[in-house]
């Protein structure tokens, strides 16, 4: 169990130490050519090899944390539940995306996230897909406490998926509108380059994975977990967001930012601090029957032995 617990928090370690030198290179070394002109050939190397792969590096980081953290708190088949959907129907959705333009509009991805799938899509983007919905949810799902019918599980869901897409709201316009883009888009948008559509396009993919994610955990088997428990994904979900921030607030895109904090990070901050401490564990562990051996007594001896 400590090596399993060491490995989640190692690897969110590597991820967010990740997303703090990719914050370093793209706000303060890509900018600065005379630093760069400066590097031995050693130090141009590190460079040019954190430039290819660092992108990939965190986004790796981050799904095998998220993978590891899941495993250990709602156990290995509801994780799978949630990783196999969220992988396979954000891979789809993005595969649609950068061959017809929907559901988000038309784009394409640029170099510096890894290998691309059919030549489209890096094969890290549906890994940040399930590591930051996966901890959106988790989060949102703390709302069920309040009971388990219809609407509670309607509502985590529709709060996890924009809580997902607030991200994007942050994220986008700095990984696509400035001088060092990750990707680019072929129509003009209306929000800051991006179109409305893409923004419908993360909300309603977000939630069919999150829905179908639900559906097969079942009514009785929701993750709603207590405040200790949630405190992993709001450290990633809050890194992550941050790293978006700081590139947002960077290149002067002050509007998407504030939104992203009014319909992200305030939510995150509430369901943390209002969820209780002591609730129950509902992993796999918990909720899992113990089967107690059923032993055979002789009351006439018991009533013997009382009798003396």
């Amino acid at each position: 169990m400590r090596r399993a617990i060491s490995a989640q928090w190692v690897n969110l370690g590597m991820h967010l130490v990740s997303m703090v030198f990719g914050l370093f290179g793209l706000i303060l070394v890509l900018p600065n050519t005379a630093f760069i002109e400066s590097l031995s050939e050693a130090g141009l190397q590190v460079f040019s090899w954190g430039m290819q792969n660092g992108g990939a590096s965190y986004m790796i980081f981050g799904a095998i944390a998220a993978f590891l953290y899941g495993k250990q708190t709602i156990g290995l088949k509801r994780t799978l539940a949630f990783c196999i959907p969220a992988i396979g129907i954000s891979v789809t959705s993005e595969l649609l995306g950068t061959s017809t333009g929907f559901p988000f509009g038309a784009y394409s991805y640029l170099s510096g996230l890894g290998y691309k799938i059919a030549g489209l899509v890096p094969f890290t983007i549906p890994l940040s897909w399930f590591y930051m919905g996966f901890s959106a949810f988790l989060v949102a799902a703390t709302v069920m406490r309040f009971g388990t019918g219809f609407i509670p599980r309607i509502s985590a869901i529709a709060l996890g998926a924009l809580m997902l897409t607030s991200w994007d709201f942050v994220l986008d316009p700095a990984m696509s509108q400035t001088p060092y883009p990750f990707w680019e888009w072929h129509q003009a948008g209306e929000f800051y380059g991006m179109p409305y559509q893409n923004f419908v396009g993360w909300m309603g993919t977000g939630a069919v994975f999150m829905t179908v994610a639900s559906l097969i955990w079942g009514k009785a088997n929701q993750p709603i977990l207590n405040r200790q428990q949630i405190l992993f994904p709001t450290i990633m979900y809050a890194g992550n967001f941050m790293f978006a921030l700081l590139l947002s607030f960077n290149a002067g895109f002050y509007v998407p930012a504030m939104l992203g904090i009014v319909v992200g990070a305030l939510p995150l901050a509430v369901l943390y601090f209002t969820t209780p401490k002591g609730e129950l564990e509902t992993s796999e562990s918990a909720t899992a029957s113990v089967n107690i051996p059923v032993v055979a007594v002789d009351t006439s001896k018991v009533e013997t032995i009382a009798t003396r």
